[in-house]
């Protein structure tokens, strides 16, 4: 990093603007920047470090940057600080403005103007510089990631401050681990720390947990033996839990087993005990049941023989029955004649209803001969029949011959009458279809002149439309243009709005002690408020959506105006300058002429049809002409043969009808007559037949009831029984003998005899003893299954406990590991001897680094007389670490960089901070620093010792950097020749520059 120009406005004691020339200062090497004591020497560093981060160093930085203005300022000159410079290959111009509290431009009082940045780079190729940012927070991220330093790091390093250096050297440990840790950010290894610390405690947690859970199941245990087992007395986390809980339960466990054990022997014993109740039990109820069998039997018996005489009676019934049975089929044969005798006897009744009173007396041979004499008669009709049928088909042959006769004379006239008028039909068929013919002509004429009228008469209407359309589209146009003007004028002033209370924005996102996103600071004292107009981002954001979509609206209505425009000049192409309502003259008149030929047109097939249908019909009604002609020169010979052939046939016909108005009525009658007499003749044979078969059934009923032992076929019948009154009758006789013969059986049993003769068996008594000794074995059962649920919940608990432990087990060598490195770490471990915390020790290592990179220059101040040396000796009860110790080669003592005098203070200092300079650089990425100033202290060095330490700073030219000495000792103006001067005066300290090369 080089610095190569500052412009300061209105800042600190400068009230008017100040410009620093860094690159004629720095072309020396060594510059000196001096002045009175309040001139403002720091002012000027104040400035670069304001211009890079937005902050002043230490304590100065106060406020909102309020504070940096000179109060020498006008009231309307704004306080800026402008710094140009070259970093990483980049020259950069950065421009920084505090706010500023200004008088209003209309009214009374003030106004707050807030903070501005501006950062631009220079551009070699184009020769001009162009905008980067305009924001606080993407400048000072830029600026800190090129540099690779934060604020603190830039002021120890570029803005070397004896003072804290020396206090530096006489701090304490745990100071000095303050200021590293800053310059060097560690405070990831702090973390790293506090990580192992949560981690161990998260650790400690989950196998206090796990050992909970362990406890847990112990106290199921222990519930589950009841007395059998004693708990530890230990809690959650104490060593030896696991085992002492494990110990207990494998007794708890082998207690249960034992008392399941005798469980077991209980039930078996009382098991034994109830098997010979069970067995009395069943031997009691056993003989109660053969005592109530033989007293039943007794009884049954006794019953039986008060009912033998029905029993008797019903046997003489069953045997009178199948006696009877024998006589059976004759009777149902006698029954069946009978009932056949009676059907016969009244078909013949009704038959001989139906004949004639001549026929009443007259057997059955004698009724078959009638009906064989009207047969013969019936064939005789025959031909009379046919002859009656002829003459019916002559009458209406005869009535044929009149109907033609008729119709051929009406059409013979029709035909006269219809060719007379034919030569005039003619004509005028023929001049219709001339007609026709020639408007179908005239419409193919005004077919082709039709459709280009309309197709003009259609771009017309567009011309209009589209005339029409262009007015309201320019109309819309001029509107949109106007509502995006008006919309983007309103997002420029909501935009102009917020950016003005932009503070207010940022101030409300401050947290106390957190960095302010713009300047850096971690104090804010006075916040900007949001007034009663605020604008915020939403309203920002909402303007310029508006804005854009007005833009999209006006270039759509724009688009829109081309495109009508476009259609307008094509349908103006296409319809000429004619006016639409004549051209709509034009194209109606061309309509009706063309819709009236064609109409006429339409008729043209109607008419050459018609043409062709006359001529047709008039060849139709000649033909039928002549043949009326022939049909009625045949019609007479016809007529005269038919009149010859009914008077024959009408003859024949009177002599075969008789009486009967027609031969058919005849022969109706004599085929009712043959068909009643056949009926007779057979009913009358049916019923002589029947009743000769009922005369031999009667004789064989005779014959089987008397063999059958019946004095009558009526006592026969009277002992049968039908089908269900012989099923019940045999019932009761089976049920008789099976009951006597189960009473008997029941008698004759030993066992049945002897347990009669034997005392009343006592069922309820062992009935009671039973149920005492089933009782005796449902206790023995539930002592036993509780203990082999006490044993099975013991061995489940167990299980469960040892697999917790298995699975406890990672996790307890987790946290025993974690618990010995976050110990290590913390430097509160046994194997850590120093007590050196990981921070402390990444610092001490850091420190070694600077005292090493001090020493090099410490020792050409010196002379070599002093080495500076990294201590982690521990101090006092303290942890050690971070000690730095100065070996005076005099006297080859160590001793404690305290005991340095003034002088000797001052050039070790400088060496520890240029030092530290090269070691910060080289950690914040090798950022090359190619200009440094130190801030006082020359004034406690002797002549000697300065002309060393100023030999050692003019060494830094060899790196091409330059070095600027901030003191007012009035040596160094004689020794260094290019120099910035601060001059102080009551209207305010400006600068003065000379000496440079």
């Amino acid at each position: 990093m080089r610095l190569h120009r500052l412009d300061i406005t209105a800042f600190g004691p400068f009230g008017g603007s100040q410009t620093v020339d860094f690159d004629e200062l720095s072309a020396a090497g060594l510059f000196l920047l001096h002045g009175p004591t309040g001139a403002g020497k720091t002012s000027v560093l104040d400035g670069v470090c304001y211009a890079l981060y937005g902050a002043v160093p230490g304590a100065r930085q106060s406020g909102q940057g309020l504070t940096l203005r000179s109060d020498h300022a006008t009231p309307a000159t704004r306080t800026s600080v402008t710094l140009e410079l070259t970093v990483a290959g980049r020259r950069l111009e950065i421009t920084r403005q505090p706010p500023w509290e200004r008088p209003k431009k209309r009214g009374s009082g003030s106004t707050l103007d807030k903070a501005q940045s501006w950062l631009r780079e220079y551009d070699g190729t184009a020769g001009s510089w162009k905008d980067l940012s305009r924001s606080h927070q993407e400048i000072g991220e830029e600026i800190t990631q090129l540099l690779g330093m934060s604020r603190e790091q830039f002021c120890q390093v570029v803005l070397l401050p004896q003072g804290d250096f020396a206090r530096f050297l006489r701090a304490d440990a745990e100071a000095r681990g303050k200021l590293l840790g800053r310059l060097f950010d560690t405070h990831r290894f702090a973390e790293v720390e506090k990580r192992l610390a949560e981690r161990r405690r998260t650790a400690e947690a989950q196998v206090r947990e796990g050992d909970a859970a362990l406890l847990a199941d112990a106290h199921r245990m222990q519930q589950a033996a009841g007395d059998a087992m004693e708990l530890p007395e230990l809690a959650p986390g104490e060593p030896g839990l696991a085992e002492a809980v494990l110990s207990a339960a494998a007794v708890a466990r082998a207690t249960a087993r034992e008392q399941l054990t005798i469980a077991h022997c209980g039930l078996a014993a009382a098991e034994s005990r109830q098997a010979a109740a069970e067995r009395d039990l069943a031997d009691a109820r056993e003989l109660d049941r053969l005592q109530r069998r033989f007293a039943q039997a007794r009884e049954r018996a006794a019953l039986l023989e008060e009912r033998a005489d029905g029993y008797h009676q019903a046997q003489a019934r069953m045997e009178r029955a199948r006696k009877a049975e024998a006589v059976a089929p004759a009777l149902e044969l006698r029954e069946a004649a009978e009932a056949e005798h009676r059907r016969a006897a009244a078909a013949e009744a009704r038959a001989r209803g139906l004949l004639p009173e001549t026929f009443a007396e007259a057997g059955a041979a004698g009724l078959a001969s009638a009906a064989r004499r009207s047969a013969e008669e019936l064939g005789g009709l025959d031909s009379a029949r046919r002859a009656e049928q002829r003459l019916v088909q002559l009458v209406a042959e005869r009535a044929d011959l009149e109907h033609e006769e008729r119709s051929d004379e009406d059409v013979l006239q029709e035909a006269e009458t219809w060719l007379a008028g034919w030569e005039e039909s003619r004509a005028g068929l023929q001049q219709g279809v001339e007609s026709a013919q020639e408007a179908a002509t005239r419409a193919e004429q005004l077919a082709v002149q039709r459709e280009p009228a309309r197709k003009r008469l259609a771009a017309a209407r567009q011309r209009d439309e589209f005339a029409r359309d262009t007015d309201d589209a320019q109309r819309q146009v001029i509107e949109a243009t106007e509502r995006a003007l008006k919309a983007r004028a309103e997002w420029l002033e909501v935009k102009e709005q917020r950016l003005n209370g932009i503070a207010a924005e940022l101030a409300a996102q401050l947290t106390e002690g957190a960095p302010c996103a713009v300047c850096g600071a971690t104090e804010h004292p006075a916040p900007a408020r949001k007034d009663a107009g605020h604008v915020d981002r939403e309203t920002e954001e909402s303007a310029l959506a508006a804005s854009q979509r007005a833009d999209e609206q006006r270039a759509e209505a724009e688009r829109r105006l081309a495109f009508v425009q476009r259609a307008l000049a094509a349908a103006q192409g296409e319809a000429g300058d004619t006016s639409t309502e004549e051209l709509a003259v034009q194209v109606e008149e061309l309509e009706r002429e063309y819709t009236q030929a064609r109409g006429l047109a339409s008729a043209l097939h109607t008419a050459t049809e018609q043409l062709r249908q006359a001529e047709r019909e008039r060849e139709r009604r000649l033909t039928a002409q002549r043949e009326a002609a022939v049909r009625t020169a045949s019609r007479g010979a016809r007529r005269d043969a038919l009149d010859r052939e009914r008077t024959a046939l009408e003859a024949e016909l009177a002599e075969a009808r008789g009486d009967a108005h027609s031969v058919a009525a005849r022969a109706a009658q004599l085929e009712r007559q043959a068909a009643l007499l056949t009926d007779a003749a057979d009913t009358a044979r049916v019923a002589e037949d029947t009743a000769q078969r009922l005369k031999d059934a009667d004789a064989r009923l005779a014959d089987a009831a008397f063999r059958a032992g019946f004095d009558t076929p009526g006592a026969a019948a009277a002992a049968l029984l039908d089908d269900t009154a012989h099923r019940d009758l045999q019932h009761r006789l089976d049920a008789w003998q099976a009951e006597e013969a189960a009473v008997r059986a029941v008698l004759a049993e030993t066992d049945t005899a002897d347990a009669a003769r034997r005392p009343d068996a006592d069922v309820a008594g062992a009935e009671r003893a039973a149920a005492d000794a089933a009782g005796r074995v449902r206790e023995a059962a539930s002592a036993r299954d509780a203990a082999a649920r006490r044993c099975a919940e013991l061995d489940r608990l167990s299980a469960r406990a040892a697999g917790g432990l298995r699975r406890l087990a990672p996790l307890r060598e987790e946290y025993d590991r974690v618990a010995r490195l976050s110990a290590l770490a913390a430097g509160t471990s046994a194997d850590n001897e120093r007590k050196m915390r990981l921070e402390s020790y990444v610092l001490a290592a850091r420190l070694e680094q600077v005292a090493a990179a001090a020493t090099v220059r410490l020792q050409r101040m010196s002379s070599g007389r002093y080495t500076l040396v990294h201590s982690d000796d521990r101090s006092g009860r303290g942890r050690s670490g971070l000690g730095l110790h100065v070996v005076d080669a005099w006297t080859g003592r160590e001793r404690d960089t305290s005991t340095l005098s003034g002088g000797e203070t001052f050039f070790a200092s400088l060496a520890l901070a240029l030092g530290l300079a090269d070691v910060v650089t080289d950690e914040a990425g090798g950022v090359r620093l190619d200009t440094l100033f130190i801030d006082e202290g020359f004034g406690s060095l002797d002549d000697q010792t300065l002309d060393e330490v100023l030999d050692v700073l003019d060494a830094l030219r060899e790196r091409d950097r330059s070095v600027g000495i901030v003191s007012h000792v009035a040596d160094l103006r004689r020794r260094i020749h290019a120099q910035l001067e601060v001059v102080k005066g009551r209207s305010g300290s400006v600068l003065r520059q000379r000496g440079g090369g």
